[in-house]
């Protein structure tokens, strides 16, 4: 039997306390909800975009390539139709609701996430490679205030079960561990 054709994703990962300036929460950006189905691989999400009213719905299986570097991650995409999309409803429960924003720095774009119910406060931004070399040298942009690529409370996966107050009280264990 064939493996399926996973795209290789390499990013970093870095904790911001706001959105960077110019931008504000009225910027365009996206609407993401992620419902993570419970003891496996997979994500439903359905993204909106506010400004089109348009909206995608993909089923994700993600993982990383090895558990002990999460700066690289397997990822497979099935973009699903509003049926296919009820059909897999059932799954969710387990979401974060998160708004998308892009943001250019330097010579590169970052995905900037601002997550909201639960999770109100936290505000991750993502950057993705072409190589590794790169993806390593890169330095922490000034407007982060930690690296967290390697922390996998920091993934969605975990992230679902969690609220601002475990964020803060990780923040304070990684400042003490400095």
């Amino acid at each position: 039997m064939q493996s399926p054709n996973y795209k290789i994703e390499l990013r970093r990962v870095f904790l911001l306390e706001n959105l960077p300036a110019p931008l504000t929460r009225a910027n365009e950006h996206l609407q993401l909800f992620d419902n993570y189905i419970k003891k496996t691989r997979l994500r439903l999400r359905y993204v909106r975009s506010p400004q089109t009213k348009e909206w995608t719905r993909i089923l994700e299986q993600r993982f990383p390539a090895d558990e002990n570097d999460l700066s690289v991650w397997k990822t497979l995409e099935i973009f699903l139709n509003e049926n296919e999309y009820q059909a897999l409803e059932k799954f969710e429960g387990r979401e974060i609701r998160k708004n998308r924003y892009l943001y250019a720095f330097g010579k590169k774009q970052f995905e900037i996430d601002v997550f909201l119910g639960n999770l109100w406060g936290l505000c991750l931004a993502k950057i993705y490679f072409e190589i590794v070399e790169e993806m390593r040298g890169f330095e922490k942009p000034d407007f982060a205030i930690a690296e967290v690529t390697n922390n996998k409370f920091f993934t969605g996966a975990e992230l679902v079960e969690k609220n601002f107050a475990d964020v803060q009280k990780e923040f304070q264990e990684m400042e003490n561990e400095k």
